[in-house]
C-alpha cells in the first residue's frame, strides 16, 4: 500500500478528470472520510474536473444535500452521476405504474419525480432501489421474486452494489436482489458500475477526453475497478471502504479476464 499523502500530492497532471466514488471513499454513510474536502478541492484547483460517480440509488440533487450536510463545499465537485439518476430517467420514459422495492423515503423520492408507483400486483416493471425497513434477510425476498420472475417482470435495479458499509455496519444493498433475481431467471437492468453508460455519461459531461486522461477512485472491486478496467482507465483502490484494510488482490485480472490489469496505486483513503 502506497502512502496516501505521497501519491495525491505527486498525482500525474495528465489526468484531467477523476471520477470518484462516494461512498467508502469520500463518507462512510455518517461521517466524512479524514481529509476529503481539501482533497477534492485541491484537484479543482489544479485544473482537473472531478465528477462524483456513485451507484448511490438517488437522484444527483438528494446527493449533492447529503454530501453538504456531512461538510464537502458546493463547489468541491463540478457534477455528480448516480445510478439512481440514470434509472429514475429509464423509468420515467416508461408508461403505466411501476412495482417497487426500498424504503419509504426511496418511494417518496421516486413519487417526487413523477413515477407511479403501483398499488397492485399487476405491474410489469420494477424498481429495485433496495431493502426494505425491517426486512433486511434476502430470503424474506424468495416468495415475491419468485412470483414476478414467474410472470415476467422486468426489474430495474438502481443500485448495483451487493454491500454498503454505513458507519461501523455492513448493510445489504439493491446488487443482491438483483442477483437473486436472475438467478430465479428473471431479467434485470442494471443501472451504474461497473457497466459502460454510466461511464460514457459521466465522460460526456468533461467534454469526452481520451480514456488516458480519466482516472477512477473507489473502493468496490467489482464496481469501481472493474467498470475502470474494461472502460481503459487508471484507477486507485482504497481500502478504507468495504473491503477495509484488504490488499488489492493479485489475482483480480486473470479472475476478470483483464490479463495483468492493476490500480496505478492502492492507498487507504483521499488525505
Amino acid at each position: 500500500m502506497q502512502d496516501p499523502r505521497s501519491f495525491w500530492d505527486k498525482l500525474d497532471p495528465k489526468y484531467r478528470l477523476i471520477l470518484c466514488d462516494a461512498w467508502g471513499v469520500i463518507h462512510n454513510g455518517v461521517r466524512l472520510e479524514s481529509g476529503v474536502a481539501r482533497r477534492l478541492l485541491r484537484w479543482r484547483s489544479e485544473g482537473r474536473l472531478v465528477i462524483i460517480l456513485t451507484n448511490a440509488p438517488r437522484p444527483p440533487e438528494v446527493i449533492q444535500q447529503q454530501l453538504e450536510r456531512l461538510g464537502v463545499p458546493h463547489d468541491a465537485v463540478d457534477a455528480i452521476v448516480s445510478s439512481g439518476g440514470a434509472g429514475i430517467a429509464a423509468l420515467s420514459a416508461l408508461s403505466g405504474p411501476v412495482g417497487f422495492l426500498g424504503t419509504e423515503m426511496d418511494r417518496h423520492v421516486l413519487a417526487e419525480h413523477g413515477l407511479v408507483i403501483a398499488e397492485t400486483d399487476s405491474f410489469v416493471e420494477l424498481a429495485c432501489i433496495g431493502f426494505e425497513e425491517g426486512r433486511m434477510d434476502l430470503a424474506d425476498y424468495q416468495q415475491d421474486l419468485t412470483r414476478w420472475a414467474a410472470r415476467g417482470v422486468r426489474m430495474h435495479c438502481l443500485n448495483p452494489d451487493r454491500v454498503v458499509v454505513y458507519g461501523s455496519r455492513r448493510l445489504p444493498c439493491a446488487g443482491l436482489l438483483g442477483d437473486a433475481y436472475e438467478a430465479l431467471g428473471g431479467e434485470v437492468i442494471w443501472y451504474g458500475k461497473p457497466y459502460e453508460p454510466i461511464y460514457r455519461h459521466a465522460v460526456a459531461l468533461a467534454g469526452d477526453p481520451p480514456a488516458n486522461q480519466v482516472l477512477a477512485v473507489g473502493d468496490g472491486l467489482q464496481t469501481d475497478m472493474l467498470g475502470a478496467a474494461r472502460m481503459g482507465f487508471d484507477a486507485v483502490f482504497v481500502t478504507g471502504g468495504i473491503h477495509a484494510g484488504e490488499d488489492f488482490p493479485s489475482d483480480f485480472g486473470a479472475q476478470n479476464g483483464l490479463g495483468e490489469w492493476r490500480p496505478v496505486a492502492v492507498v487507504d483513503g483521499l488525505a
